[in-house]
């Protein structure tokens, strides 16, 4: 057998790299479109829960691409809500590549940073695709490092005039409206409730770490014309909410139709998101299979629960940069 090598990229080299709000979103969207255009597999994810009595679990999420990213990736990440009591992320884990024709792996990327910027991608293009192009307020609940490249990517491409955030914790929302503000060169304003943060927003995000479910986010309080991005573990939704949308999304009906967690998991059980109702896979709209929004009028809501494809174009996309740059390390694997 020859002598095999597989790349190593730590959460050092992943920052050393530098990805620029673009990068991300072109490499997301790009995995994005091979999906609707059935070039991928994926796998619903599992979860694994080593214990009950702890407020944590891992997600198993499992893909392949054909070329030419010609990929085929695991990921294993953590989902730890008690994590910020330890100095810890909530989320943290490992993505790893392998060659589909021969199962050779061929690289370890970290998955924590990787995570947190492909979950912002997946909002943002959600948003480009179905989201009012003058969308001006933005209302976001959660803070944690999925939540901050979900503000930053989302203004990006809306330079939004107002942005709020909340969070369980003070002290976690006022450091988040505090980072957004320096990093965004714009005011971002905290708020004490759920209530202040998202009614009346062009785009509203629900990103909350909820131990268990509870209808914290009211149908009542979003405007006509409004996107919903609700993809907490537990949900925060009322049961109502799809009732008033006029677009029903997901990233992958396989994996959002199965299993036990999710925000819109009672809506599946009791036939309010169905075959029949979901409008499409946001794949098949990037792919121009299906459309995006059609009209101002519109009401839409995208329910991402995050792709392995995801994980896997974006990886890609470091490594190749990682390439140029020189940055990274080579491991002997046989």
């Amino acid at each position: 057998m020859p002598a095999l090598y597989l790349d190593f990229l730590n959460a050092l080299d992943v920052e050393a790299l530098e990805l620029t709000d673009d990068e991300i979103l072109a490499a997301v969207e790009d995995g994005l479109a091979a999906q609707g255009r059935g070039e991928t597999v994926i796998e619903p994810r599992m979860h694994l829960v080593p214990d009950k009595n702890v407020h944590g679990h891992f997600n198993v999420l499992r893909g392949s691409f054909r070329a030419p990213i010609n990929r085929a990736g695991v990921k294993v990440i953590g989902d730890y809500v008690d994590n910020y009591k330890h100095g810890l992320p909530s989320e943290m884990g490992i993505l790893l590549l392998m060659d589909p024709a021969t199962g050779v792996p061929t690289a370890i990327v970290d998955g924590s940073h990787l995570t947190d910027m492909r979950t912002g991608a997946v909002t943002a293009i959600g948003a480009k695709h179905l989201a009012r192009k003058g969308s001006k307020v933005l209302g976001h609940v959660g803070a944690r490092g999925t939540a901050y490249w979900n503000v930053r990517l989302l203004d990006h491409l809306f330079d939004f005039d107002e942005i709020r955030v909340h969070s369980r914790r003070p002290e976690s929302r006022d450091a988040f409206a505090e980072r957004l503000s320096r990093d965004l060169g714009k005011p971002v304003r905290a708020t004490e409730d759920w209530r202040s943060c998202v009614e009346g927003a062009d785009i509203v995000v629900e990103a909350s770490r909820l131990l268990q479910p509870e209808p914290m986010l009211k149908t009542a309080w979003i405007k006509p014309g409004a996107f919903v991005v609700p993809y907490g573990t537990m949900s925060a939704v009322e049961l109502s909410l799809t009732d008033i949308m006029t677009k029903l999304v997901v990233d992958d009906w396989g994996q959002c139709k199965t299993g036990q967690l999710g925000s819109l998991r009672a809506h599946v059980e009791t036939g309010k998101l169905s075959e029949t109702t979901l409008h499409a896979e946001m794949g098949q709209i990037v792919a121009g299979l299906k459309p995006g929004r059609e009209s101002e009028d519109e009401t839409n809501l995208f329910w991402h629960r995050g792709l392995s494809l995801s994980d896997i174009a974006l990886g890609h996309a470091m490594l190749a940069k990682a390439h140029r740059l020189g940055i990274g390390q080579r491991l002997r694997y046989a």
